[in-house]
């Protein structure tokens, strides 16, 4: 298959034609460029959303340094193209690219795709089409990529197998590493396609597809798989890594802001909570903590490799950090050292803020509030998940009515102005009733905001569709039905 390469000079000319070049463009602060010609093998890493979402996904930055950082592998970008830019491509024949060369992805020898969420699946098939190659895996040729795909989609690999090559199952921090070498290996052998995937099937946590035979029933679902090779594990076991490895402190800066703009650091993995609904809290077990002066530190680095002003300390839940209290504490030491000295604290003029995303209503206390007086608040998040404490009891949200107005008073009384509210509809056992209380709820906070700030204060509320997901107590409870899901939308509508 011959894919034609791009030709800069057209890409420039219709880029300043759709929406956001500076999504196409590379180039970003950061951005590792290494010498095609003397890579050992060359991945593309690829992400099946637009730039502004995949550049605020922490895998992405993970996965992107440890491959340039610590390997003569050569690993570059790739995200899905906004319909303007997609519609340009097909019209132009322009393949799709990754950032850093400007090569199509066909010229790679392997295209890794991050699978984070169900409805991102139908954009890989869409990425593959535009870089010129075919969806499914048995019809691609010997001389395409390989196709590759984690993330917590790769959790239950199924309903992709007909299109990826070989699935990794469990966390990639080190183990990329290894695909690569295995890759190349294969590659200075003169394996073939075939015996690259056997090579591949070896490394612990790979599902290959096309080494396994399905079995059905009667009713046409599947109920088993087959090894066919003595590569082919069965069961494939999740890949996990305890310690952490060093967190990325070069991170790239994106031209267009992403969704999530600041600098963060995952300062623990794992969750203890065991939420009926959360895929990430069952399989990202067991729980593993940064030290407190590794944080600190690399903190300190982030700052001044990237300038970003704000630092998101980000976990499932960052307020159950053991040390959350001393980290916080010890970062802001140095911020005020710097002030006092009359120097920037991190190489930066402007203020550092510290975001905890993602935390519990009932481990926020006013203790923990308090450490941020005098500082640049972003906002706090909390998610209730449900509006009534039935509801929250089914889902085994350890949380009350009493924590979350706790948390939130203590919020507005320290400086904050705006929070933000995560609810989910369509839970099992859901009743209209429940969905009504989160209404009450969200006035209840927002009138706790204006007694401390009046209409300055902001409450920001999201309610998402419950997906039951695969490794959670709630795999088989059904989705909630479009009628009911609309309607209980309504009630919201109207009552927010």
């Amino acid at each position: 298959m011959s894919i034609p390469t791009v030709d800069d000079a057209q890409l420039d000319r219709w880029l300043p034609t759709v929406g956001k070049p500076a999504r196409y463009t590379g180039h970003e602060w950061n951005a590792v460029y290494k010498p095609w010609d003397e890579a050992s093998v060359r991945m593309a890493l690829a992400y099946p959303d637009t730039y502004e979402v995949g550049m605020s996904n922490l895998g992405v930055q993970i996965l992107y340094d440890a491959v340039n950082r610590n390997s003569d592998a050569l690993c570059e970008r790739a995200f899905a193209p906004w319909p303007d830019m997609e519609a340009t491509m097909r019209a132009q024949r322009i393949p799709l690219y990754a950032l850093e060369s400007r090569r199509p992805l066909a010229h790679f020898d392997l295209i890794g795709f991050s699978l984070p969420y169900e409805l991102n699946l139908t954009n890989v098939l869409n990425m593959l089409d535009l870089a010129g190659l075919p969806v499914r895996s048995n019809e691609r040729a010997e001389t395409v990529p390989l196709v590759i795909a984690g993330g917590s989609g790769a959790y239950h690999p199924e309903p992709m197998a007909a299109f990826i090559d070989a699935f990794f199952v469990g966390e990639a921090d080190r183990a990329i590493l290894e695909l690569l070498e295995a890759v190349q290996r294969a590659r200075q052998a003169g394996a073939g396609k075939r015996e690259t995937l056997r090579r591949l099937a070896a490394v612990p946590g790979v599902y290959v597809p096309c080494f396994y035979k399905a079995s059905y029933d009667p009713q046409g679902r599947q109920n088993g798989l087959r090894p066919l090779l003595p590569e082919a594990q069965m069961p494939v076991i999740k890949r996990q890594i305890d310690p952490l490895p060093p967190a990325p402190t070069s991170l790239i800066v994106p031209y267009v802001q992403p969704v999530h703009d600041r600098g963060v650091i995952e300062i623990m993995r794992g969750c203890t909570q065991g939420c009926r609904f959360c895929q990430a809290g069952m399989t990202y077990r067991p729980l593993r903590e940064r030290d407190k002066d590794e944080i600190v530190r690399t903190v300190q680095e982030i700052v001044r490799r990237t300038g970003h002003p704000d630092i998101g300390l980000i976990s499932l839940s960052s307020a159950d950090h053991s040390q959350i209290r001393e980290t916080i504490e010890a970062i802001l030491a140095l911020r005020q050292q710097a002030q006092e000295a009359a120097c920037p604290a991190f190489g930066l003029d402007a203020p550092i803020s510290v975001s905890l995303p993602s935390l519990r209503t009932d481990t926020f206390s006013v203790e923990l509030a308090e450490l941020f007086t005098g500082m640049r608040r972003s906002g706090l998040t909390f998610a209730p998940e449900a509006g009534s404490q039935r509801l929250r009891d089914v889902i085994n949200k350890k949380v009350t009515d009493g924590d979350l107005m706790q948390a939130v008073e203590a919020a507005y009384a320290h400086g904050w102005q705006r929070v933000k509210l995560y609810f989910m509809i369509g839970l099992p056992t859901e009743t209209d009733e429940d969905v009504s209380t989160i209404v009450e709820l969200v006035r209840q906070v927002a009138e706790v905001g204006y007694r401390h700030h009046g209409r300055k204060a902001n409450v920001s509320v999201t309610v998402s569709t419950f997906v039951p997901k695969p490794h959670t107590p709630f795999q088989w409870h059904p989705l909630i039905d479009e009628a009911t899901l609309h309607a209980r939308q309504q009630l919201l509508r109207q009552g927010l």
